[in-house]
């Protein structure tokens, strides 16, 4: 089986269609100054394409106390249907398993490490046989122990138990996992579900804590942060009272709030990728589109009572578009990635992508300008416990394969 993955901001049965409102966007632009940082490195720690290698990693990864990255992709090792790989201090790479389709494929929601050196992440896909559910299955939840021991504890449906999900879980400290299907649930959304939050116990048994009905509470849901409380938060890309998406809250006794719905005006619309949540309780995200639909894409701030506060715009091409993905530091700095823009060209959003920093005092700086060759599509991106930030690009790089998005990914790492 041929598949050419496509930036997912949104489950795989909608992403062309929000790809052709994306590329319908202008994008030519009069290239603007913006100001750079110095004092970082970047460095490519590992390309992917070689043969038995992975492609097109479509997530973050996670770093371990000693310096070793983990991560997934989409496409590539034994049978094209992804890989987990880890990457130690030095980039090495080693692949650590080859999915099969039966215990899932096409791995696009990140992972989670516990203390004891345990792995758990998702598919989008897979899990049944061929012609099952969802034509090649509606994913599953995996776990990889420390002995190097992978197996399935979870396969979805694509039914009242939802599927395809495309984010990292999140554990409680019970042990138990929480996350998002970004399909099923009911039969809204075209007959395939407009997604649902879900919670897998230590015994690994799965239940729906929330269905989304694309009504005023949503559609197509993507990742959750918790409280220390056990509130669960998270935004949808679609639907809401205005059919923009929305920022929700489920408590632990399930009930689910509304916190915002965007409009499309001052407040932007399309929220994208996983919320980041501050001590004071203020919720942080990004949206692929500007105010009333002019420019690229905002940062955002919700405060508790409500208010929604644009941090950042993204109106120039040289600053980057369509931010998708951030991480915040202990001083309150936010960090993020931009699928498109900056000051290359020739790449999928004409622009190979950004990674950049907004202060504290609302002040943004790029902070690396994708060139192709070193990685366009940055996706995901994660800190570790020295600041140095890593990420991935879902293409680009120096090699030859790939070449819908001209090249297999990269996996980078920015010092400081």
């Amino acid at each position: 089986m041929t598949r050419h993955a496509q930036p997912r901001l949104i489950p795989p049965n909608f992403t062309s269609k929000i790809l052709a409102i994306l590329v319908a966007i202008a994008l030519a632009i009069s290239l603007i100054s913006v100001p750079s940082v110095q004092a970082q490195t970047f460095t490519v720690l590992h390309e992917f394409g070689q043969p038995g290698d992975g492609a097109e990693p479509a997530s973050g990864v996670i770093v371990d106390s000693s310096g070793n990255v983990y991560g997934v992709t989409l496409n590539g090792g034994s049978f094209n249907y992804g890989i987990v790989f880890s990457l130690d201090a030095a980039g090495n790479e080693s692949v650590l398993h080859n999915f099969l389709g039966g215990d899932g494929l096409s791995s696009d929601g990140g992972l989670f490490l516990d203390g004891a050196g345990n792995i758990y992440g998702t598919t989008a896909n897979g899990g049944t046989p061929e012609a099952g559910g969802c034509a090649h299955g509606c994913g599953t939840v995996f776990k990889r122990d420390a002995a190097g021991v992978q197996n399935e504890l979870y396969a979805f449906t694509g039914t009242t138990d939802g599927g395809a999900p495309d984010a990292a879980l999140i554990r409680d400290a019970a042990g138990n996992f929480y996350g998002t299907g970004s399909i099923g649930g009911s039969q809204s959304c075209f007959g395939a579900g407009c997604g649902v939050i879900f919670k897998l116990d230590a015994a690994n048994q799965e239940s729906v804590l929330y269905i989304f009905m694309d009504g005023t509470d949503g559609k197509f849901p993507h990742g959750l942060v918790a409280d220390p409380s056990g509130n669960l938060y998270g935004a949808t890309y679609d639907g809401g009272t205005y059919g923009k998406g929305g920022v929700f809250e489920v408590d632990p006794a399930g009930t689910f709030t509304v916190l915002h719905s965007f409009t499309g005006g001052a407040d932007s619309d399309n929220p994208t990728g996983l919320l980041v949540r501050d001590q004071a309780g203020n919720l942080y995200g990004t949206t692929n589109s500007g105010p009333s639909g002019v420019g690229f894409g905002i940062v955002y701030k919700l405060e508790p009572s409500g208010k929604l506060k644009v941090l950042h715009s993204f109106t120039e091409e040289a600053d980057g578009k369509y931010p998708i993905s951030l991480v915040r530091d202990a001083a309150g700095n936010l960090y993020g990635v931009t699928l498109g823009g900056g000051t290359s060209s020739g790449c999928y959003y004409g622009g190979c992508g950004t990674v950049f920093k907004l202060d504290t005092g609302g002040n943004k700086t790029v902070l690396h300008s994708f060139t192709g060759s070193d990685g366009q599509l940055p996706i995901g991106l994660t800190m570790d416990r020295a600041g140095n930030l890593y990420g991935t690009t879902l293409g680009g790089g120096k090699g030859s394969q790939c070449a819908y998005y001209k090249g297999c990914g990269v996996v980078f790492k920015l010092t400081f």
